[in-house]
């Protein structure tokens, strides 16, 4: 999905993501990309299996180049995250060790109030064919666990990162569950609705759709509440108006047409 717009404000901060032994230039680029959709800037790097900055992890980054011109490579784990003061690991397999496992969306919410407070914290993500060592785990306060299809749980590294940071990001965002879009038009007035349902019922009373005075009412009644429920913008009323127009002819009617017809003569 294509949304870039340079001229909104940026949405900065937030968690550093550290990425282990990572194989490929592309999945770097790809998880560059990946924060940046949800506001992340802060890429660890811990010895990677090809060298960087690459060429083709440039282009997987779609644009998100900020992220890698700023990105540190480590040549530990320990490096990478000794400035931070709390460290989630994701990882989908079971472990030998005691260890808390969260999901991404608690995870997020935590990470989001210990951020608050004033602390550094990160999230690593292992190497794509072999996961993290029980060695990295131990490194970590707590682990993040996708709840996927249990068959079949194998994600790769820039879908990880993205499941996380979309996480992180929407723990602070309040962007509303359902909004009403008006592109080019404003809602149509009760009136504008009131003079098209009573143009439409008119049409449908001369076709004979109303079998008999008795159904009348209730069918109107039923019409007009599935219009209603349309939220028809201004737009969307005279497009009605134009469907009725065609099925009736009356457009024939419509002082365009007369002056186009008397043009004609």
């Amino acid at each position: 999905m294509a949304g870039t717009n340079r001229t909104q404000p940026p949405v900065t901060g937030g968690p550093r993501i550290i990425l282990i032994e990572p194989q490929l230039a592309e999945n770097i680029g790809a998880t560059a990309r990946a924060m940046l959709n949800c506001g992340l800037t802060d890429l660890a790097i811990v010895n990677p299996l090809q060298e960087f900055p690459h060429g083709r992890a440039v282009a997987m980054a779609s644009g998100a180049t900020e992220v890698l011109d700023t990105a540190q490579v480590y040549d530990s784990v320990e490096d990478a995250i000794a400035d931070l003061n709390r460290v989630y690991a994701t990882t989908a397999r079971p472990r030998e060790l005691t260890v808390r496992v969260a999901t991404p969306r608690l995870a997020a919410s935590e990470l989001r109030n210990a951020w608050r407070a004033g602390e550094a914290v990160g999230v690593m993500f292992g190497p794509e064919r072999s996961g993290m060592t029980n060695e990295h785990v131990a490194l970590a306060d707590t682990l993040i666990s996708v709840p996927l299809n249990p068959a079949y749980s194998s994600l790769n590294l820039a879908q990880a990162v993205l499941l996380v940071a979309y996480e992180w990001f929407t723990a602070d965002d309040e962007t509303p569950a359902e909004q009403f879009v008006e592109p080019d038009t404003g809602p149509a007035t009760k009136a504008e609705l009131v003079a098209f349902f009573e143009r439409f019922e008119t049409a449908l009373d001369t076709g004979g759709f109303f079998r008999t005075p008795e159904m009348r009412p209730a069918m109107v009644r039923n019409l007009r509440a599935m219009l209603q429920r349309g939220n028809l913008t201004e737009q969307e009323v005279r497009t009605l108006h134009g469907v009725v127009s065609c099925l009736t002819g009356s457009w024939r009617d419509t002082e365009n047409q007369k002056r186009y017809r008397e043009a004609d003569k």
